[in-house]
């Protein structure tokens, strides 16, 4: 009895819902995520402005792939106007500013708001289609909010875009890359931490059973309809708000930034990342920022070389992303995240790890 009280248990020891359903699978994990958060804090001090407009990149996108991830990865539905939803965000919050004199503060999550009513009207069609039909819906909702963009002027200013005022707090203009960067990051912790509690939740537990088998979960008395119209609505809450950071952080928003292009791209995060995961999310998200930077380096590196390379840049970085997209699906299907599990499993079990 002694020798047995004395050994730990080993492997996947889960006993109950509370301890499978936990964030933190170790206090280990806990420490070295508050530890990131705060050496995130400190980037600013340490980091250039264009490793700040970096990360700023990587907030308001993570931001809006989270949203996508939400219907495509965890609730199994497929949406091809993500970036329609991103641009809406943008343009509600700089009209709410200008129209009716909101602060940018408070005109960031309304936006959000107003961009999830939008989603959740796009929605209502996922509680009856999937698949192929809900593709072709999704993707239609893309060109008509592309097309509204275009046309309502009072909202959108039609082909001279709209003007996006800084955020004001306290009096202090987030004018620059470094104080705007604290802002997009308590953006993101906050949203990623609720996601993360929601995904836990019964509602987070029933958005993947439709995902898995819609049959099974219907059976078991959940609402298929309601779950897959509020994923809808959650996805576009997101995108919203990360189009208005996005917005307020140039300064100018215009309709031909959310081409069926950025779409693709949102998808390509999720798909890199893995899909039905939240870090995987970041992942994806920080491989597809840095992408271009790499290919813009890559096409000065031989530019010497091939001089004509530099015409062709935005075509090369094109198809480095639908390249990546292909490559990941072919040898990674599960994405970063699931590599990372495994590097993680390799080095616990080392060295006997086959």
């Amino acid at each position: 009895m002694a020798l047995g009280s004395s050994m730990r248990p080993c492997g996947d020891y889960r006993t109950s819902y509370a301890s499978d359903a936990t964030i933190f699978a170790t206090p280990v994990t806990r420490y070295l995520t508050l530890g990131f958060i705060a050496l995130l804090f400190c980037v600013p001090l340490v980091g250039s402005p264009y490793v700040l407009n970096l990360m700023i990149q990587i907030g308001y996108y993570g931001i809006a792939a989270l949203g996508l991830n939400l219907v495509v990865g965890f609730t199994g539905q497929i949406s091809l106007g993500h970036s329609a939803f991103f641009g809406f965000g943008a343009f509600a919050s700089a009209w709410m500013n200008s129209r009716f004199g909101i602060p940018v503060f408070f005109a960031i999550p309304l936006a959000g708001l107003l961009t999830m009513l939008v989603g959740l009207f796009v929605g209502i069609p996922a509680g009856r289609i999937k698949g192929l039909y809900l593709a072709i819906a999704t993707l239609a909702s893309q060109f008509i909010l592309e097309d509204f963009f275009a046309r309502a002027d009072w909202f959108t200013g039609g082909s001279a875009g709209a003007m996006a005022e800084y955020l004001t707090l306290f009096g202090y203009a987030l004018d620059s890359d470094r104080s705007y960067y604290y802002l997009v990051l308590v953006y993101v912790l906050v949203i990623f931490t609720m996601t993360s509690n929601l995904v836990r939740t019964r509602d987070g537990r029933a958005l993947v059973a439709v995902r898995d088998h819609y049959l099974s979960a219907e059976i078991m008395g959940i609402n298929l309809t309601w779950y897959r119209v509020m994923s809808f609505g959650l996805s576009a809450l997101y995108a919203g708000i990360g189009g208005a950071l996005f917005g307020h952080y140039l300064g100018f928003v215009s309709a031909e930034g959310f081409t069926i292009i950025l779409s693709i791209q949102f998808l390509a995060m999720i798909i890199i990342g893995g899909l039905g995961s939240i870090y995987g999310t970041v992942l994806g998200t920080i491989f597809m920022v840095l992408l271009p930077e790499v290919m813009t380096w890559s096409v000065d590196l031989f530019s010497g070389m091939m001089p004509d390379l530099i015409q062709s840049l935005a075509y090369i970085k094109e198809m480095a992303i639908g390249l990546a997209i292909i490559l990941f699906l072919i040898f990674e299907p599960e994405g970063l995240a699931h590599r990372w599990q495994r590097i993680k499993a390799y080095w616990k079990l080392y060295p006997f790890s086959y």
